[in-house]
């Protein structure tokens, strides 16, 4: 019974994340104006995407064998991400 408890625990995680990205994200933008939800979804993947390379950095620190691996995907998602946001606002 513990199992499945923890196992429920470990996924709330991420519903939390999907949730927090979405609120972030401007999840009432479209309600109040009544425009399409592209760019909330948009903006979850962005978000999704920069998390992504920081959790890679973060390993960066943790790991012992593939520190440069690490390293560089994690900087790659995060300027990947930052290029979408730039895309996103019409800057690029």
């Amino acid at each position: 019974m513990s199992n499945i408890l923890s196992k429920g625990l470990s996924s709330l995680k991420y519903v939390y994340l999907i949730v927090f990205f979405a609120l972030l994200s401007g999840f009432f933008h479209p309600l109040i104006t009544g425009q399409s939800f592209d760019v909330v979804i948009y903006g979850i993947f962005i978000l999704s995407v920069g998390l992504a390379g920081c959790i890679l950095l973060y390993k960066t620190t943790t790991s012992e064998k593939k520190k440069g691996v690490f390293f560089l995907s994690g900087f790659s998602l995060i300027i990947i991400s930052l290029y979408f946001i730039f895309e996103m606002t019409g800057r690029v």
